[in-house]
């Protein structure tokens, strides 16, 4: 107690004047000041004469600070989760390739529905579930706001935010479809469910109280997803079925759904490029020298001066990108790049980002015969609209052939005239000076698969360089019957290539430098023709020893070869000579010396390098690169494997590679530095299995979440917001920034958009029913026990649970006409831009939205007749 001269004012406290006066003195008592009694832990100390303006910083810094520890310590709880879920046991599997008549493979022992369900969701929702729990048990068994308020504001933000922010930041021109939409459907009704039952138990069955019975069966729910999807998974109650070419369909999307919750992949020991030898094991994440000797045939090719340890970097960056990723390893990979940890996806330098962009566009336009079959029914709406494109996207014609014939093809439904316009373009060859421009219908009567047209050329016996122009293909806009039965595919847009004949043309080697085994024979180097073909050229060429010495190593000397009229490449052919011997890299030059042909000119390369790589050297090399690529691979386990690990993790930003580090990277670390010092000293996941890192963690993230609660409350009282307020803004915020960055990531990386936000409707019903289940049912259970109700106020809660059902039933309906529309580009995520834009602006509304009428209804704005 203090003794103040009564000419002082008085300073105010939560509950009133607490102190009392007489002639000579006033007596106020320091420990009761605004906001001393909200917090079960905090404040630490005595506030009594620190500014308001002060402690309202302090606590919201705080709070921000904590958020990134919650973080933090999620992750490490996360890696212990995933320890555990990766245990796998060994089965014997009957087989006639084998000698023993049967094949060792190992199998995980978690089933992936339960695993996703209860282990998994607990990791991605631990902090807001131990927050409703740690709050109502502070509260002597007394419901409290925060909690349940952190709970439903965490699934609007989930729902309406997250999947309004990947929806837009899909790459131009690209669409993400949710592969497993059945069971997507199922987890939207279970999440649905959860809320709506919320809704009846706070305002109708028994307004403002929670029963035993509800509680036990708010809480009973949950076990009961997790064996309604258990079942769904095994396929208890599904009859076998025969399969036919009509069930190959359905059996494609059954697999797509095991694919979406991670049901597939029970044999984890085969990696999908591994098809020449199908008993050969290779354990997951690792390469194998076959793929490995392909990668850098094919990367070599691409850029043939790339040094061993640039091959390394793509070949780790490529091998990582194959790996199946799940939820849970987008999350922790969300987390180490928001605090300046060991990366787990590979990093390299533009240059050879610029690399890996073309191997990957190679690799892409090698596949697109593959995918053409598969395409062409998704294009169609199962044959239900007819599809228009060009048979190819390039051709190329010669000048004097004065024309060009131009293909359309119609696929899907034939039952239909379809109307399409034709339009040309100007690139580099310019209308009525290199072509006859063509502006026209094209007409499919039906029945008809394949129009073609021509276009002029004109050949004006003067030399030109190569030139390009470009034929457009689109529906008729006055044909309205067109549009509705047709739309346009991919191929909307051709390129045609005018090839001078006027001039002999230049001449050139097509790479500077050129690689090959010394077991291959021969030496096969391309020489091009360009900018013109016209007339027969003969070229000299000629051989110089570098490290490799004609008659010995190859057979070189002068020769020449010969380019007939109207051909553009040649392969020059040298023999190389194998003496089976082990020897090191050498290598020779050829040269283009001289033409016998007038006006014919040799280009800028008419120099090559040819490498002769000796077999053991090679075998060597891909040794060495095996070697590295698979030590890479273990630095991006998303689990430390000692504690040593854990502490240099801790210690060094991004884990010591100050090469790969951003500035990003050292600011984070900078601020995360204290947390990632204090959690190294959690025991890794690599001991007991995982359990102990798992127990431990929850522990701390307990602690943590204790300490955020009442951060979160006292700011709340500091700045005058009630805590239901706090908890759907700040809180619900704090806690699910990671998942919304681990979001991104998977919306960007994946091909489809169920890692993004597939799951997202799933765990908000683990969210109730565990979140909200387990402490209503403990603090009903001891109100019970003591002859008293466990009294919830349905006011509040009541009307934000109401408001979260209406916005989640428009926010699916639009993920749904988004699935379905043409203008939307037909997928749940991306398309085009305005379109995408727009919706993902809506979504974004609905939190707006969502987060307005619960702040007018807490201040009584609004009155709701419930």
């Amino acid at each position: 107690m203090t003794t103040m001269d009564p000419g002082l004012e008085a300073d105010g406290n939560s509950t009133g004047d607490n102190y009392s006066s007489s002639s000579a003195s006033c007596i106020f008592d320091v420990n009761k000041y605004p906001c001393s009694d909200v917090g079960l832990l905090l404040p630490l100390v005595n506030e009594y004469t620190w500014p308001m303006g002060a402690r309202t910083v302090v606590y919201f810094v705080g709070l921000l600070w904590c958020f990134l520890g919650v973080a933090i310590i999620a992750d490490v709880f996360m890696c212990a989760i995933e320890k555990i879920t990766s245990h796998t046991r060994t089965i014997k599997v009957a087989s006639e390739e084998t000698e023993s008549g049967y094949e060792e493979i190992e199998v995980k022992v978690w089933n992936d529905t339960v695993a996703n369900l209860t282990l998994m969701a607990l990791g991605s929702s631990a902090p807001e579930i131990l927050l409703a729990c740690i709050e109502t048990v502070g509260n002597n068994f007394e419901a409290g706001e925060l909690g349940p308020g952190t709970i439903v504001g965490s699934a609007a933000f989930n729902l309406f935010c997250i999947t309004g922010f990947c929806l837009i930041v899909i790459p131009k021109g690209e669409v993400r479809r949710i592969a497993a939409f059945r069971v997507f459907a199922l987890t939207a009704v279970f999440s649905l469910f959860a809320y709506v039952w919320l809704a009846v138990i706070l305002l109708m069955v028994s307004p403002d109280e929670v029963e035993v019975w509800e509680a036990v069966l708010t809480f009973a729910f949950f076990p009961l997803l997790v064996i309604v999807a258990y079942v769904v998974d095994r396929n208890c109650f599904r009859p076998k079925r025969k399969t036919t070419k009509k069930k190959d369909k359905d059996n494609e999307e059954d697999k797509d759904e095991d694919k979406e919750l991670g049901y597939s992949n029970k044999l984890t020991n085969f990696l999908p490029w591994n098809k020449k030898s199908k008993n050969k094991k290779i354990e997951p994440g690792k390469m194998d020298e076959d793929r490995m000797r392909a990668l850098i045939k094919e990367l070599r090719q691409i850029h043939p001066s790339l040094s061993e340890e640039d091959l390394v970097e793509l070949a780790t960056a490529r091998l990582s990108e194959e790996q199946p990723h799940d939820r849970l390893w987008y999350r922790i990979s969300a987390v180490k790049q928001m605090s300046g940890n060991p990366k787990l996806t590979p990093h390299f330098d533009t240059r050879l980002a610029k690399v890996y962009g073309v191997f990957k566009k190679k690799e892409i336009s090698g596949k697109l015969e593959d995918a053409e079959t598969a395409s062409m029914a998704e294009m169609s709406d199962s044959n239900r609209k007819a599809v228009v494109e060009f048979t190819s996207t390039q051709s190329a014609i010669l000048e004097r052939d004065q024309k060009v014939q131009v293909t359309v093809r119609r696929y899907g439904r034939l039952n239909c005239q379809v109307v399409c316009r034709i339009e040309t373009i100007d690139g580099t060859a310019e209308a009525e000076k290199d072509y006859v421009a063509v502006k026209a219908p094209l007409v499919f009567e039906e029945g008809e698969t394949e129009k073609s047209f021509d276009i002029a050329i004109i050949d004006d016996n003067e030399w030109e360089p190569d030139e390009v122009f470009f034929v457009k293909l689109s529906l008729d806009r006055d044909d309205e019957g067109s549009a509705q039965v047709a739309t346009v595919g991919k191929r909307a847009i051709h390129e045609v290539t005018i090839l001078n004949d006027d001039d002999p043309g230049v001449f050139e080697f097509e790479k500077p430098s050129i690689l090959f085994k010394e077991s291959e024979g021969k030496a096969q180097i391309p020489i091009i023709r360009s900018n013109g073909a016209d007339g027969r050229v003969t070229l000299t060429w000629k051989t110089e020893d570098l490290t490799a010495i004609g008659g010995r190593d190859y057979i070189g000397g002068k020769g020449t070869i010969t380019f007939e009229h109207g051909e553009t490449t040649k392969m020059l052919e040298i023999p190389i000579i194998d003496d089976q011997e082990k020897e090191k890299d050498e290598s020779f030059k050829v040269e283009l010396c001289d033409i016998d042909c007038p006006g014919a000119k040799l280009g800028r390369i008419k120099k090559t390098i040819v490498s002769v790589v000796d077999d053991d050297e090679f075998n060597d090399m891909v040794n060495r690169m095996l070697i590295k690529v698979n030590v890479n691979m273990d630095a991006m386990r998303v689990d430390s494997s000692t504690w040593s690990d854990q502490f240099r993790n801790a210690m060094n930003v991004n884990g010591g590679d100050i090469e790969g580090a951003t500035n990003t990277d050292y600011v984070m670390h900078f601020l995360t530095f204290g947390w990632k010092l204090l959690f190294a000293f959690v025991p890794p996941p690599s001991l007991l299995g995982g359990w102990l890192s798992f127990f431990t963690s929850l522990a701390v993230i307990g602690v943590l979440t204790a300490i955020v609660g009442d951060l979160a409350g006292i700011f709340g009282c500091l700045v005058g917001l009630r805590d239901t307020i706090t908890s759907i803004t700040f809180v619900a915020m704090g806690t699910s920034l990671p998942d919304l960055f681990a979001s991104k990531q998977a919306a960007t990386m994946e091909k489809t958009a169920d890692n993004s936000i597939g799951n997202v409707t799933g765990s908000n019903s683990v969210n109730v029913f565990l979140g909200l289940g387990l402490p209503w049912l403990m603090a009903a259970i001891y109100r019970k026990a003591k002859g008293e109700s466990f009294v919830v106020r349905s006011g509040d809660l009541g009307f934000t649970v109401v408001v979260f059902i209406v916005f989640a039933i428009l926010c699916l309906a639009v993920l749904v006409i988004r699935r379905y529309s043409t203008a939307c580009g037909r997928g749940e995520l991306g398309g085009p831009t305005v379109t995408k834009v727009v919706t993902g602006l809506f979504l974004f509304l609905l939190w707006v939205g969502y987060v307005a009428l619960s702040v007018a209804q807490v201040y009584g704005f609004i009155q709701p007749k419930f």
